[in-house]
């Protein structure tokens, strides 16, 4: 990409004046494919009727990055219970911030979406024990055959889930220990309802205490009259599983109650560090064991880590961090609950001006989210001078302010916004160059790419 923005600025030196085809700048400069081929593959489930099997209908949407010969794992992101959440779930394999973690591993990105209507029993997908496992599983075989990566049903799991999507998390991780990279429970775990009796007890395996994960609930949630399960259950799964030996943090949102908030920031880099240290290097082989000489440890409800052979306190109940950098991130997190970003956004890919007529330019972009912190907006020029931003004023209803506006349950909320702007005076200035530049979620700007003209 960068060699072709530089023959694409080398080409408007030498001619600057020049108004070409698509097929023309293709043949002159020997690029085959300008728009990329990342792709979503579903497959939708009906309700069933058989006893064992899930009561609800289902549909999983599917990511898949351009150019990924082998997948290497699939980052579940699993919504929470009610009809709000199922319908925050349509849209978690479109989000472009999720999507730059999974680009980065060769992963697919998969957003479940369960069609539960107002009232219904959410028990009946979030214990996968009633039929979500299953379906879960025949979903992969499924995908994997649409999308033509048969590794799909096979390869390892990171799982995210938010309230009932942590419960579900929670028991899938004690049905399939040995194909979980890492999880994250955002204020949400079975832990605390199958220890009194509220739902059938797993049982629990030597393997289960070898996966990474993280308990992330809302301080708000500590005392709130209804949320406050959600802080005591993954709390006590924490210090539960952590008397274990098992690789876990607690990260309290100092910021939230049970919405998500910016918690991804946290989420990604753990994510990042998991799959690092964990994924096998040869595809088909067991996953391997998390790093115990990268670990960083910090108290329990502290706000300092440190790294472990200088750790000092109650080790049993330490919080347990895969590496520096996650650490930094912890402890940036849990004071302020956001981590800050320090590198520059990446920018947009195969950017494109057509001329629409009535002197109006068209233009359209794509672009990679930066991975430290996502995509606030886009900034575009023409003849060098900022014209426009896309959004103008980006929504931060659950967090930072971001160009996909950020739902309650930590997915991009509809309609989901669109790489274009429309320029309907380029009559008013000389010339005909643009370029958009991606400016990332901490306000930092990318170079600019040079839009190609289109007839």
């Amino acid at each position: 990409m960068v060699r072709f923005q530089l023959e694409l600025h080398a080409f408007k030196m030498i001619i600057p004046s020049m108004k070409i085809s698509l097929s023309a700048f293709v043949l002159l400069f020997g690029i085959g494919v300008l728009h990329g081929s990342d792709r979503i593959v579903s497959v939708e489930y009906p309700p069933s009727t058989k006893p064992g099997e899930l009561v609800y209908g289902v549909t999983y949407n599917l990511w898949i990055p351009d150019g990924v010969k082998h997948l290497r794992a699939i980052i579940v992101h699993q919504h929470g219970c009610g009809v709000g959440a199922c319908k925050g779930g349509e849209t978690a394999a479109y989000d472009l911030h999720w999507q730059a973690l999974a680009r980065k591993w060769d992963c697919a990105l998969l957003g479940p979406s369960y069609h539960q209507g107002e009232g219904d029993d959410c028990r009946k997908w979030c214990d996968p024990r009633n039929g979500s496992e299953k379906r879960f599983l025949q979903g992969l075989k499924d995908l994997a055959k649409k999308a033509k990566h048969p590794e799909l049903a096979k390869i390892p799991w990171c799982l995210w889930g938010h309230s009932g999507g942590g419960f579900w998390a929670s028991l899938m991780h004690t049905l399939h220990p040995e194909r979980i990279v890492a999880i994250w429970f955002r204020s949400g775990t079975a832990f605390g309802y199958w220890e009194k009796g509220e739902a059938p007890k797993p049982k629990l395996s030597n393997a289960m205490f070898k996966v990474p994960m993280v308990c992330n609930p809302g301080v708000g949630e500590r005392d709130h009259k209804r949320m406050h399960k959600a802080w005591n259950g993954t709390l006590a799964m924490f210090k539960a599983y952590r008397a274990k030996g098992a690789p876990i943090a607690f990260a309290p949102d100092p910021r939230t109650v049970h919405e998500c908030g910016d918690s991804r920031y946290l989420a990604i880099p753990f994510f990042d560090a998991c799959l690092d240290q964990r994924l096998p290097e040869k595809p088909g082989t067991p996953l391997r064991p998390i790093d115990s000489e990268q670990a960083w440890l910090a108290p329990l409800l502290g706000e300092k880590a440190v790294e472990h052979e200088m750790f000092d306190g109650d080790r049993i109940q330490s919080v347990w961090l895969p590496n520096e950098k996650v650490a930094k991130a912890w402890a940036e997190y849990v004071a302020t609950g956001v981590t800050e970003d320090h590198t520059p956004p990446p920018p947009p890919l195969r950017v494109m001006a057509k001329d629409a007529g009535n002197e109006t330019i068209h233009l359209t972009w794509s672009a990679h989210a930066d991975f430290e912190s996502g995509v606030r907006q886009f900034v575009v020029y023409r003849n060098g001078k900022e014209l426009a931003r896309v959004p103008e004023k980006p929504k931060g209803r659950f967090g930072r302010p971001l160009f996909q506006n950020m739902s309650y349950h930590d997915t991009p909320e509809k309609p989901l916004p669109k790489m274009t702007f429309t320029d309907k005076d380029a009559a008013s200035s000389k010339g005909t160059d643009y370029a958009v530049a991606t400016v990332n979620g901490v306000g930092d700007i990318s170079t600019p790419t040079v839009a190609v003209i289109l007839k």
